[in-house]
């Protein structure tokens, strides 16, 4: 497995490379990059590498900003002192989000989750190729998701809603039923009709037949109410809010 390393702390780049040298799977680090400059540059010059593992806070800033600069199309497990980058992380082709000090039996999960994943997707071929599926046919028409150890189909036209939580992300149907993707926010929200679902704030990707009611919150912002009902309050901010109203009006 080649993999490429984005830490700006040489011990911290320490110890993963340690960690990795003993892991049960084998992991050849192509390089070690140190800011978000040299990882772009890296990257540009070089085959995606099969797995990255970044830093969050790096030295020039924070690592989210290589996504906004070039396409990066393998997955990534995050490595970070801070908790709070985990829903964007996972907007971010990430498989895990490890806190430092990276603990040896969270990591060798992680490469095992890689691995799962891996052979996941070579197994189903449609759904490895699902980026050259949706550019030639559409927008999705299902997702294959995952009931225990069965695979069932669900119609797009049936999903109420995606959410992410607790560094997953889910998918709930119009009965309410809820199924874990493999797939990131940015990801299914390519995936689907944008005159059909809205990513409403960071957390939540709605489809229209979805909402109930639209209150005006303060601020001049709003409050959703869907079907199948949340626990939570889900509000749309005000610098989206005009652009939501739009779409809703379209």
């Amino acid at each position: 497995m080649k993999c490429v390393i984005i830490e700006d702390e040489k011990p911290a780049a320490e110890k993963l490379l340690t960690l990795l040298a003993v892991s049960n799977l084998p992991v050849f680090v192509e390089a070690v990059l140190g800011s978000i400059k040299e990882a772009i540059s890296w990257l540009q010059q070089h085959p995606a590498p099969e797995l990255i593992f970044m830093d969050i806070e790096l030295s020039d800033g924070l690592s989210f900003k290589i996504f906004d600069e070039i396409n990066v199309e393998c997955p990534i497990i995050f490595t970070t002192a801070y908790d709070e980058y985990w829903q964007e992380a996972f907007e971010h082709n990430s498989i895990d989000y490890l806190l430092k000090p990276v603990k040896p039996e969270k990591l060798e999960a992680a490469l095992k989750k890689y691995e799962k994943l891996k052979q996941h997707f070579t197994g189903y071929q449609a759904l490895a190729n699902w980026p050259l599926t949706q550019f030639a046919t559409g927008y999705k028409k299902r997702f294959l998701v995952k009931r225990g150890t069965d695979y069932i189909s669900i119609k797009t036209e049936e999903v109420a809603y995606f959410y992410a939580t607790h560094k997953l992300v889910c998918m709930v149907d119009s009965s309410g039923q809820k199924f874990i993707m493999d797939q990131s926010l940015a990801d299914i929200e390519t995936q689907v009709d944008p005159a059909v679902f809205y990513r409403v704030n960071r957390k939540y990707l709605v489809n229209m037949s979805a909402i109930k009611r639209i209150k005006a919150y303060p601020k001049s912002k709003l409050l959703l109410e869907i079907s199948p009902l949340v626990t939570e309050e889900i509000i749309i901010s005000q610098e989206n809010a005009a652009a939501f109203k739009q779409w809703m009006g379209q």
